[in-house]
């Protein structure tokens, strides 16, 4: 289902991105994804947030950085019932919070916080706003991956705080974990020991669904972006590459196989 008016509390049902010139990451997302990306009417409320757009539906958000120190990135948002009870969960299961629970105007109400690793995280308990209203085609978000040095921690932070399961495949890459809440497949989980160089954090990686990889990584090099990794395949997943933009908060694009599982 692409079009979407709601979220099971678990899944990941929004992404922003955090950028130090706002007009400039207008101007390269909306280029390389064809996003209408207009100044908020209340933007002076919502501190120069604006909602990224396909087809008059919201996809992603893009906002100015917040405070000093903190680096370009792209953030996931996960959907919950009560945004109050999951931050106390996360304390409770040794995660550092970032922002306490907040009213977001009538939208909803939010938190951010990171795993004992140091990933971070949002999440997002609905008001009038439940988050993407198109997600998995093209120029949208199709997945939303942890990548982490100690799956096993991450595994046992996360299942106490969403109620999380998870779920091992061996592909030609390696073992992947998918994440799932009851049997719906809502985000994977990868251990990037010996993949990422060692500066690299742990993070959440959102990946936008694309028509042609290899094409939208020149048009992201073209407009001051870049490859982080080469385009590859991965067989009954699909092709992937991992970019980055003119301020280094990196991302994937992936087109993926149609014989690819559904997922929530």
């Amino acid at each position: 289902m692409s079009e979407r008016t709601s979220y099971t509390p678990g899944t990941p049902c929004w992404v922003d991105l955090g950028a130090p010139d706002l007009d400039a990451a207008v101007e390269f997302y909306g280029g390389l994804f064809g996003w209408d990306i207009p100044e908020a009417e209340n933007a002076e409320q919502t501190g120069g947030y604006r909602q990224a757009t396909k087809g008059g539906k919201p996809v992603a958000g893009v906002m100015p950085l917040m405070q000093e120190g903190q680096p370009p990135a792209w953030s996931t948002y996960v959907s919950v019932e009560d945004a109050d009870a999951t931050m106390a969960r996360a304390k409770e299961a040794g995660g550092t919070v970032f922002a306490e629970p907040m009213d977001v105007m009538d939208l909803g109400r939010m938190a951010v916080f990171a795993d004992p690793a140091g990933a971070v995280i949002g999440i997002w308990q609905p008001g009038a706003f439940a988050g993407a209203g198109v997600v998995k085609e093209p120029n949208a978000v199709v997945w939303n991956e942890l990548n982490t040095r100690d799956p096993e921690a991450a595994k046992s932070f996360y299942g106490a705080v969403f109620g999380w399961t998870f779920e091992e495949r061996e592909f030609e890459t390696g073992t992947y974990t998918s994440v799932k809440v009851g049997e719906d497949g809502v985000g994977g989980l990868v251990d990037i020991t010996g993949r990422a160089p060692d500066e690299v954090p742990p993070h959440w990686l959102v990946y936008f669904a694309v028509d042609d990889v290899d094409a939208t990584a020149g048009t992201a090099a073209d407009r001051g972006g870049g490859t982080v990794l080469e385009p590859f395949d991965i067989a009954e997943v699909g092709r992937i590459a991992i970019l980055k933009d003119p301020f280094e908060a990196v991302f994937a694009v992936m087109t993926p196989d149609p014989r690819m599982e559904p997922t929530g």
